[in-house]
């Protein structure tokens, strides 16, 4: 029982990490869309655009809801990547030394 429970652990935490990750792109993907670094005429960029949109969309829209307006500076995926990084935190401390020590 403590194995599956410290395989779950352990799948959440990387599904945070590579959510994580795919924020990051998206914001990076963002900036160099937005500055022509990237043509945006290409199918292939449009995709990956969507994809990463369809994917971050649904976490950065109610953050957006609740931060004021900044000009042009969209800060929801900082917010984003905090708040991700906080539940890794919280999950990582109190469960795995005990999952460890319960299976030792």
């Amino acid at each position: 029982m403590v194995g599956i429970i410290l395989a779950i652990h352990t799948i959440v935490q990387l599904v945070l990490t590579l959510y994580l990750y795919v924020l990051i792109a998206n914001a990076i993907f963002s900036w160099l869309y937005a500055f022509n670094v990237v043509n945006s005429s290409s199918p292939i960029v449009n995709t990956i655009g969507r994809v990463l949109h369809q994917i971050t969309d649904p976490v950065l829209r109610p953050i957006r809801r609740f931060i004021p307006d900044l000009g042009g500076l969209d800060i929801s995926p900082i917010v984003a990547a905090l708040i991700i990084i906080f539940l890794k935190m919280i999950i990582s401390d109190p469960i795995t030394p005990a999952l460890i020590s319960l299976v030792a």
